[in-house]
């Protein structure tokens, strides 16, 4: 039996979907569409992950970092002037995966995307990795740090 192209818009169809999302966690709805992909299960839960940047030549570079997870999204502090920072000002194009504390990557990379947050959410995204380092509450930082917002892209 074919189903008719309205047929999505069918009580029965938006039910079984609304049950489907309440099941996979952190993504966002809007009235008909998921617009955000989950964390990917190898990094959800991991202490350190690979951020790997791309050059304009187009040369990988990971580098380990600390990050925090909220609402299907990755938190990460850097400073301002550090080669990361300005890489992903060219391209907000990154890889993720997860890693040890010295970098060996120990998952699957999944490609995502990086935002510089403004400064008005900075607060939101310093209590979720404060919650989760306790090392980054200590008052040793540097003033040049900003936050950045990952959101992992559909592979």
């Amino acid at each position: 039996m074919a189903l008719a192209p309205d047929s999505l818009a069918t009580e029965p169809c938006r039910l079984a979907v609304e049950r489907y999302v309440a099941r996979v966690p952190r993504q966002r709805l809007c009235p008909d569409r998921i617009v955000t992909m989950p964390i990917p299960p190898p990094i959800s839960g991991q202490k350190y992950m690979s951020l790997t940047t791309f050059r304009k030549s187009g040369a990988a570079v990971p580098t380990p970092v600390w990050f925090a997870e909220n609402d299907g999204k990755l938190y990460v502090m850097t400073r301002s002037d550090s080669g990361k920072y300005k890489r992903l000002r060219n391209n907000p194009q990154v890889r993720i995966a997860p890693c040890t504390m010295r970098g060996k990557v120990t998952g699957p990379n999944s490609p995502a995307t990086v935002r510089v947050l403004p400064e008005a959410d900075w607060p939101a995204a310093r209590h979720v990795l404060h919650k989760k380092y306790w090392l980054a509450r200590l008052p040793i930082w540097s003033k040049k740090n900003v936050y950045l917002e990952i959101v992992p892209n559909p592979s």
